[in-house]
Order: C-alpha cells, then structure tokens, then sequence
C-alpha cells in the first residue's frame, strides 16, 4: 500500500445485518497488526454529520428528495473533514455505509432517479470512490426479526413505516450494485454464520487486497 495514500473500505448491507459489530472487529483487528485505522460512520462522522444524522433518523420525515439531500450533505461534510484527510495521511479508513447505501435506499427503496444519485453522490464525495466494499448479505426476513428482537418497539414502528416490500428493493439494490462492481464489493452470505466466522471472511479478504494494492504500488 503506497505510504502517501491509505485505503478506504466501506461496510453495506440492509438495517440488522451487523455492519456495526463487524466493522469494529475488522478496525480492532488491523489495529493489532499494526495499521493505523480510523472508524468512522454515515451520516456521522463530523459534528454537523452527526446532527444530520440525528435530524434524518429520529426527529424530522423528510420528502426523498430532501433526505438524498440531506444525506449528501453530511457526506460532503464527512469527506472534506475526515475521511479525505486521513486517507491522505495513508491511513486506512473503515466505514459503516457510503454512497452505495444512498443508492440502495434513496434509488431502488423510494425509487428516486439512480442517475440524480449518482451524480450527488459524486459531488458530494468529491469524486470519492471506496477500494474495497463489504455488502453484508440476510434476507430481509431474518433482518426484521433480528431488529424485533433488539428493539420490539421501535422494530415494529419500523416495519409499519417502510414495509417488508421496502426492504426487500433495498437488498436487491445491493445485489444489483454487486454485480455491477465485482472487483470492488465483495459480497458475504451472514446466514446462519456466527459473528467470529464472518470477521474471519472479511478479515482474510481485506489483507488479501491490501497485499495485491502494496503488490501493485
């Protein structure tokens, strides 16, 4: 891996799928291999991110084109302050959610125009691409009981306002975007596997890239 460039890997895959805990375990795990590391997260990562988030997941119920919007602000705002600098320091940098999830959910779960989003997206990252994806894959089902057993309230809220049908456009969003970027998103079947075996998997592929990027720089 050039030493002037790190190397930014994204975490995806539909609510309930265990992005959060695997993306700390991979962060922990390039740690105690001696790559510097920065975790971060979308929408959040920056202070003003982070109240974007707040106003996107719990206050506000924005029009789909307002949420893009919105999401794409606090993307803007995360790769000027955070991600971009750290890449450039050559660390790596491990993030739960990119633009990928704004196509999935805005794109082919509220069926927005894919091309408006993409070119959003891409002013807003500023013509920033991940090296490396994770889609985290569950069928929708077992995503919803995972999220009803977590939290029965606010899981059944979130059945009742976005529907199963809902779901399942998002996850074959995802395997639509898989199929279209294989070389980037490296798609890993969760079903039925515990947590330490799917780490296992991505923490094999990602050491697996970052060797043929330090082959290659």
């Amino acid at each position: 891996m050039p030493k002037e460039r790190g190397y930014f890997i994204t975490l995806e895959g539909i609510d309930g799928t265990g992005k959060t805990t695997q993306a700390k375990l991979l962060v922990d795990n390039l740690r105690k291999l001696g790559f510097q590391v920065l975790l971060t997260r979308e929408p959040g990562g920056t202070a003003l991110s982070e109240r974007i988030r707040t106003m996107l997941l719990q206050e506000e119920k924005p029009v789909s084109l307002a949420e893009l919007l919105l999401y794409n602000a606090a993307r803007a705002q995360h790769v000027a302050e955070v991600i971009r600098p750290a890449l450039q320091e050559g660390k790596i940098v491990v993030c739960e959610r990119f633009s990928d999830s704004t196509l999935a959910y805005q794109g082919y779960g509220s069926r927005l125009d894919p091309g408006l989003i993409q070119e959003v997206n891409r002013i807003a990252a500023d013509g920033l691409v991940p090296d490396c994806t994770f889609l985290l894959v569950l069928e929708p089902q077992e995503v919803w009981e995972r999220i009803r057993r977590r939290d029965p309230v606010a899981g059944r809220d979130r059945m009742e306002a976005k529907g199963l049908a809902f779901l399942e456009r998002v996850q074959e969003g995802y395997l639509e975007l898989a199929r279209a970027f294989p070389e980037r998103i490296v798609t890993i079947r969760c079903g039925g596997k515990p947590v330490e075996e799917i780490q296992k998997l991505l923490l094999t592929e990602c050491l697996r890239k970052l060797k043929k990027r330090g082959d290659e720089g």
